[in-house]
């Protein structure tokens, strides 16, 4: 299950605006990371939804 085009087209990351790019998890499933080089937060999608909560993203930059 995809994300509709016009939806995809104004999801931002809710920790800094910026913009998301699709990507897989460490686990295969498909995410959508941050953009930012100072935020960096995958944001899991379930069954075609994006979970954009970020006390449930992943770190995906090296502190």
């Amino acid at each position: 299950m995809s994300i509709s085009p016009w939806l995809r087209e104004i999801l931002r990351c809710p920790k800094c605006l910026a913009e998301l790019r699709d990507d897989t998890g460490p686990t295969g499933g498909p995410e959508l990371v941050c953009m930012s080089d100072e935020c960096g937060l995958a944001y899991r999608i379930d069954d075609g939804i994006p979970v954009l909560l970020v006390d449930e993203a992943r770190e995906t930059r090296q502190s």
